[in-house]
């Protein structure tokens, strides 16, 4: 079987509404891209995700929130496949996986894509093929069809507007994400304060540690150099003006912050997480992901900020080839089609 012109693919998010992170900005980007080249493209999951959905794309509200163990969840699913037949069904994330897993029809193709990283991969074994973000997930997939690809972003436009007013005269250092344990901003800053260097830092995000991370730049006399504005809706103007930008993380999928930023041409300093590992030179990374380590890499990079930006031109170069919103797509499209003449020939 040749592979079709134009496909029919079914996306499923199984996050339970309310957050939207990386994951769920991928699928929706994803989404997007694929209409845009002709797809027609559906999208499940959560009610309350409608209105981030263009009218270009299907959507489809999907009681996700129950377990994914739920008969009815699963009979749903069911019914719900069995009327779009789509030549694609694609899973983003494990729990969607899971959901997924033995709901493959005859000539059509089950692809999940890993964002994070899990002790245990086993929701993506019976799928016929796994995408992973980044090389680090890629090798720890047991599973003998796997494609790396990136996330690839549509950067928002310098002149769009921004959530919360841009400082103005001042050199300035961001980090953007989610408030989480996870992002460790905590260490962020300890080390911030601890060194004082010359900019002021900006962590765009809000959640959960919100109000803790707030008492700690209290506690540690840091309110003039070190601000929390909350969520921003386009941290890109932000990173098109800063000096640097601070990825923090314990562990990441691949970090949407560490595109934006490199896009944006702003230089990144980062613990060894996913994604950085992949594209940053080693001076621009820390040794460690804990406290200590990240303190050191800030005092010695900070210290020389004209010598960063220069040696990760070469990050810049390939991010604006390599990680944008039409790489991805092609990629993804290109993956979907190995697999569906694969399995006509099987």
């Amino acid at each position: 079987m040749s592979a079709p012109q134009r496909l029919t693919v079914a996306q499923l998010i199984a996050t339970p509404g309310g957050n939207w992170g990386g994951m769920e900005k991928h699928t929706a980007d994803l989404a997007e891209e694929l209409a845009r080249c002709g797809h027609k493209v559906h999208v499940l999951a959560h009610q309350d995700y409608r209105h981030r959905f263009s009218h270009t794309i299907n959507f489809h509200p999907l009681p996700v929130q129950w377990g994914r163990r739920n008969p009815l969840l699963k009979l749903r699913l069911r019914q719900m496949l069995r009327k779009l037949s789509p030549d694609v069904l694609h899973a983003q994330g494990s729990k969607a996986a899971a959901l997924i897993s033995g709901m493959g029809a005859h000539g059509n193709i089950t692809v999940g894509t890993v964002h994070g990283t899990k002790s245990s991969h086993k929701d993506f074994c019976k799928l016929d093929g796994v995408i992973a973000v980044s090389k680090g997930i890629q090798q720890a997939l047991s599973h003998p069809n796997t494609k790396l690809i990136h996330n690839g972003i549509k950067p928002q436009g310098s002149g769009a507007k921004t959530t919360h007013p841009i400082p103005g005269a001042q050199a300035f250092a961001v980090a953007v994400g989610r408030l989480e344990p996870v992002k460790q901003f905590s260490n962020l800053i300890s080390a911030w304060a601890a060194l004082k260097p010359p900019l002021s830092l900006y962590i765009l995000g809000d959640g959960s540690e919100a109000d803790k991370l707030k008492a700690q730049i209290q506690r540690l006399g840091a309110e003039s150099f070190i601000k929390l504005p909350g969520y921003e809706d386009n941290p890109t103007a932000w990173l098109q003006q800063a000096s640097v930008c601070v990825i923090s993380s314990e562990r990441e999928g691949f970090p949407y912050a560490l595109i934006e930023a490199l896009l944006a041409r702003c230089p990144v300093l980062s613990t060894p997480v996913n994604g950085a590992l992949d594209l940053l030179p080693a001076e621009s990374l820390a040794t460690a992901t804990g406290l200590n380590a990240l303190q050191t890499l800030l005092s010695v990079q900070l210290a020389d900020p004209g010598s960063l930006r220069k040696s990760q031109e070469a990050c810049f170069e390939h991010a604006s080839r390599e990680l944008t919103l039409k790489a991805m797509g092609n990629r993804t499209a290109g993956f979907y089609y190995e697999l569906l003449n694969a399995n006509s020939r099987a």
